[in-house]
């Protein structure tokens, strides 16, 4: 399957384009959201204020293993969207603005996955307990929509192109 490679001279760099560059970039910037919140959420809710552990339901042991885990899977889908984006760079078809919107999106994403099919319907933790749960839910769910919805705006901004020089212009 030909992936449709152009080549395009800009500055005197050569930009390496081919069918899956929009594609990459995005799931690039989903998988860095998902492992930085992924990461921001283990570090300062579960090991800095204790609040909870990714898994609640049984002994503190099996808490801090279900930590260890999670830990890992951000780690690791940071490094993937790491490596993806060295990629789109090294070929100079990064989008930093379409990124951008998508790494909100895997952010916000995240977040309201957790706060509504870990936190109510599966219950396997809540973000904090022996409080009143409810503005905790409110402000967590709230802000996960937000982080959606500026992510959103950035990926259907269009691309304003650069003036067109005459011959001649420098």
């Amino acid at each position: 399957m030909s992936v449709h490679n152009t080549s395009l001279r800009v500055n005197g760099l050569e930009k390496r384009k081919n069918l899956y560059d929009e594609p990459f970039n995005f799931w690039s910037g989903i998988f860095f959201g998902l492992g930085m919140v992924a990461f921001i959420d283990e570090a300062v809710f579960h090991q800095l204020l204790h609040w909870h552990h990714f898994y609640d339901l049984s002994t503190t042991s099996v808490g801090l293993i279900s930590d260890g885990i999670f830990h890992a899977f951000s780690w690791f889908a940071t490094v993937v969207a790491l490596f993806m984006v060295a990629d789109l760079r090294k070929r100079k078809v990064w989008n930093f603005k379409r990124w951008m919107g998508s790494v909100y999106v895997g952010a916000g994403t995240f977040n309201l996955y957790d706060g509504i099919i870990q936190h109510k319907i599966m219950r396997i933790h809540q973000i904090r307990y022996h409080v009143e749960i409810f503005y905790y839910d409110v402000v967590w769910n709230v802000l996960a929509a937000l982080m959606i919805i500026v992510g959103l705006i950035l990926l259907k901004k269009k691309k304003t192109p650069a003036p067109l020089k005459k011959i001649g212009d420098v």
